[in-house]
């Protein structure tokens, strides 16, 4: 009848979700899982919970708990971490880092250096420099000609 369809086509779009989807956190999320009792770290875009991996951390929790909120992917690399400890990241992955779209916070990958004012600065520094450039190669051509 009707009913079993239903079940069968809601059944295969779970199948289809567990494969595609990717659960998106926001920065100001992870910040929030910063305590002891739940801790999340982002490396490289990716959202890890490492709180069930505290005690077991050879760098002690310590060094976790600075990095908790924020992302520590140059700390992670500059650890220098061994393949092993790579591969036993995954088993704490939970998502990736919402990719925000906007033009004061592209994501995490764009560095603190791009301020939320840089986008506009180039909008009206750059025409401007150019004008002058322009104004700059106008007046050298005139000058020259007027002297031959």
């Amino acid at each position: 009848g009707p009913m079993a369809s239903v079940e069968a086509s809601s059944s295969d779009e779970q199948g289809q979700g567990v494969e595609t989807s990717v659960t998106y956190y926001r920065l100001e999320e992870v910040a929030k899982r910063n305590s002891s009792k739940e801790i999340w770290l982002v490396i490289h875009g990716r959202v890890y919970d490492v709180t069930r991996f505290l005690d077991e951390h050879p760098g002690g929790e310590e060094v976790l708990l600075e990095q908790a909120g924020v992302d520590a992917s140059e700390s992670f690399e500059d650890v220098g971490h061994s393949f092993d400890a790579r591969e036993m990241l995954k088993q704490y992955y939970i998502g990736d880092v919402h990719p925000v779209r906007t033009n004061w916070a592209r994501s995490t990958y764009d560095f603190i250096a791009f301020s939320p004012t840089s986008s506009c600065w180039s909008y009206w520094v750059f025409p401007i420099i150019g004008a002058i450039l322009l104004g700059f190669l106008y007046r050298y051509y005139t000058s020259e000609g007027k002297s031959s």
